[in-house]
C-alpha cells in the first residue's frame, strides 16, 4: 500500500540508493488541510497527531480526527465572524496548540496565514497590519501580546480574536469553536492562490513579505523524510516559535504528509535539562534544534538521560561547531545532521539521512534544485572556491518551494531572478564532493541565535536617541550564538559615555523592537567609515573588527 506523501512526490535513485532527482505531481486544487489532513483523519483517525506539553508538565494529545474536527469548526467560526478566501490573518500564538488548528482553518477557508513571532513590538504589528491589508490578529493573551496588538490596530477594522484569558472586547477563540458547526464544505482553492506570509528583515528598509502558495507544503516532504529522518508513528520535534518559518519546516508540513506525530513543548524560559528529559519521557523519535540548544546540551551528563528513542537529529540556523558536534555525537552515538535554506525557499542543502557529512560541511544540495557556485558573472567556479550560492531554473520554472513574490515588491523580486537564476545572496564554498560549506551573507542581514536581524532596522531605532549623531550595526562573531548585534555609535554633541549610556541605549531599543534585536555590544567612536559614494560602510567595520580578533 503506498503512502500518501507518494500521491505528491515520487524520488528517483541511482544504483546506490542515492536520491538524484524528485518528481512531483500537483493538482491545480492542491489544499494541504483538506488533501493531506483530512485525509490523514479518514486513514488513521485515532492515531496521534500533535502532542502539546506546557513547561508545567500539562499535557494534550490530538488525533488526527480531532485536527479535523477542530479545524472543520474553527473554519466555521472564521466563516461566521466575515472572515472569507483571501482575507490576511496575523497570528502570534507562541508555542500554543492553537496555532495549529488556526493555521489549517485558515487554509480551509482559502485565506492567507501570517505567523508572527509574539516578540515583536506595536510599531512591527501595525506595520505588518498595514502592509498586509489584515482582515484579523489571532493571538495568545500572554506577555502583553494583546496590549500590543490593541494598541497597533487601534481604530482599523481588524477583527481581534484572543487565545486564553479574557481580554477587553477581544472574540475568544475557543468560544467561537465551540459554537461552530462541526461540518464544513470545502471552499475551492487553487493550487497557485496566496497561502502564508512571512515577514523577514533585509538589509534596507522595512521587513519585506515574503510570499508562499499552496503548493510550499510539498516542498518539506524532502525536509522530513530525508533530512529530518522522521517514520511513520514517530514524534518529532523541531525546536522553534510558530512566529518562524522553521515551524513550517519542522512541526507541520512534511512530518503530517509522512505520517509523523508533531511534539509541541510550550516553554517560556529553556533549560537544558527539562529539554533532555522531555526527550526521553516523551521518547522523541527525531529532533531538530538550533546550534544553540547542542551548546547547552553538551554542558550537561546526557548519559543520564535514556535517548534510546531518538534516531536522527539535525540543527540549522547558524554554523554548528565542530567541537560541539562531536561532544554530542560521543555522549549520545548520534550525528547531528546540518541544513540550510531561507524563508523564501524550502531546505536547499542538508546532510541527509545516512551520510555522515564533513565536519565544517551544511551538506550536500537537495535534489529539488540545481544550485551552483559562482562568481559575479554567474560563471561556475571551481570546487573549494567561493562564490554566490544560487539555484539555476529548468526551462524558466520557478522550484518548487521557492516563494512566489514579495507583498507589494515585484521590482525586489526581479531582482533575485537576475540573470534567469535564484540569487541566494550566500557565499559557500563547494569540495570536489559535492558538500558545501558555509561562508556569510553577501549583504548585512545579521543571523544570531537562529534570527535573521536587519541592521537598517536598529539603526533607524537607535537614530531616535537624542544621543546619537551617528550609527552602524553590525554581526559580531561570537561562540555561543554565531553573531551577536553590535552597534557602533558617534554621539552628538553634549553627550557622552558616562557608564550608564550604553545600557540606556540597549534599553532604548528593547522598547521599540523585538527583544532579540538589541545590540549587545555598544562601541562609541568619533567617526564611522564611509564609501566613496558617502554610505556608512559596515563591510569596514566587520572587517575591523575580525582584524581584532585574530
Amino acid at each position: 500500500m503506498s503512502e500518501l506523501y507518494e500521491k505528491y512526490y515520487k524520488e528517483i535513485k541511482d544504483e546506490n540508493g542515492k536520491v538524484i532527482r524528485i518528481e512531483t505531481s500537483i493538482p491545480d486544487d492542491f489544499n494541504f488541510a483538506y488533501d493531506v489532513m483530512d485525509v490523514l483523519a479518514a486513514e488513521m483517525p485515532d492515531e496521534l497527531a500533535l502532542l502539546h506539553k506546557s513547561a508545567a508538565g500539562v499535557e494534550k494529545r490530538f488525533t488526527y480526527s480531532d485536527i479535523k474536527r477542530l479545524t472543520d469548526k474553527a473554519a466555521n467560526a472564521m466563516t461566521d465572524a466575515g472572515l472569507k478566501k483571501g482575507d490576511r490573518i496575523l497570528l502570534l500564538l507562541k508555542r500554543r496548540y492553537e496555532f495549529w488548528i488556526a493555521i489549517l482553518a485558515i487554509h480551509k477557508i482559502g485565506a492567507v496565514a501570517i505567523p508572527t513571532s509574539h516578540m515583536v513590538s506595536v510599531d512591527d504589528i501595525r506595520e505588518r497590519v498595514i502592509k498586509a491589508k489584515a482582515s484579523a490578529v489571532i493571538c495568545a493573551n500572554s506577555e502583553q501580546i494583546c496590549t500590543r496588538v490593541a494598541d497597533a490596530v487601534a481604530g482599523r477594522n481588524v477583527l481581534k480574536i484572543k487565545v486564553g484569558d479574557p481580554f477587553n472586547n477581544f472574540l475568544d477563540f475557543d468560544e467561537m469553536i465551540e459554537k461552530a458547526d462541526e461540518k464544513f464544505e470545502r471552499v475551492a482553492t487553487k493550487v497557485t492562490d496566496d497561502m502564508s506570509m512571512f515577514f523577514t528583515s533585509g538589509t534596507n528598509g522595512s521587513p519585506k513579505a515574503v510570499v508562499h502558495d499552496h503548493s510550499y507544503p510539498i516542498a518539506h516532504i524532502y525536509t522530513a523524510k530525508n533530512w529530518h529522518g522522521v517514520k511513520k508513528g514517530g514524534l518529532h520535534l523541531t525546536v522553534a516559535d510558530s512566529g518562524w518559518a522553521k515551524s513550517s519546516w519542522g512541526k507541520l508540513y512534511g512530518q503530517w504528509f509522512m505520517g509523523c506525530a508533531i511534539m509541541v513543548y510550550d516553554y517560556e524560559q529553556f533549560y537544558a535539562h527539562d529539554m533532555l528529559e522531555l526527550l526521553q519521557d516523551e521518547k522523541i523519535t527525531s529532533f531538530c534544534a538550533p546550534p544553540t540548544i547542542y551548546k547547552y546540551f553538551v554542558l550537561e551528563d546526557i548519559t543520564k538521560f535514556d535517548l534510546s528513542a531518538l534516531e536522527n537529529v539535525t540543527t540549522a540556523g547558524e554554523t554548528m561547531p565542530g567541537e560541539v558536534s562531536e561532544k554530542f555525537t560521543k555522549m549520545t552515538g548520534l550525528i547531528v545532521r546540518e541544513g540550510f535554506g531561507q524563508t523564501e525557499t524550502g531546505l536547499q542543502i542538508c546532510t541527509p539521512v545516512g551520510d555522515k557529512g564533513k565536519t565544517g560541511s551544511i551538506g550536500k544540495a537537495s535534489p529539488l534544485y540545481m544550485l551552483d557556485v559562482v562568481d559575479e558573472d554567474l560563471n561556475s567556479v571551481d570546487p573549494g572556491g567561493e562564490g554566490e550560492l544560487i539555484i539555476r531554473t529548468e526551462n524558466g520554472q520557478r522550484p518548487l518551494g521557492v516563494f512566489s513574490g514579495y507583498l507589494d515588491d515585484d521590482d525586489l523580486y526581479q531582482e533575485l531572478w537576475e540573470g534567469g537564476v535564484y540569487h541566494t545572496k550566500d557565499i559557500v564554498k563547494r569540495d570536489e564532493d559535492g558538500y558545501f560549506f558555509y561562508v556569510s551573507r553577501n549583504d548585512d542581514v545579521i543571523k544570531s541565535s537562529g534570527y535573521r536581524i536587519g541592521p537598517s532596522e536598529v539603526e533607524e531605532i537607535l537614530m531616535r536617541h537624542p544621543a546619537v549623531f551617528e550609527c552602524a550595526v553590525t554581526g559580531y562573531p561570537s561562540k555561543r550564538r554565531g553573531y551577536i548585534v553590535k552597534a557602533t555609535i558617534v554621539l552628538n554633541k553634549g553627550f557622552e559615555e558616562d557608564g550608564t549610556l550604553a545600557t540606556k541605549l540597549q534599553e532604548f531599543v528593547k522598547q521599540n523592537a523585538a527583544i532579540y534585536k538589541y545590540p549587545r555590544m555598544i562601541e562609541f567612536v568619533d567617526s564611522l567609515p564611509h564609501t566613496s559614494n558617502g554610505k556608512i560602510s559596515r563591510a569596514a567595520i566587520r572587517k575591523a573588527d575580525r582584524e581584532a580578533l585574530k
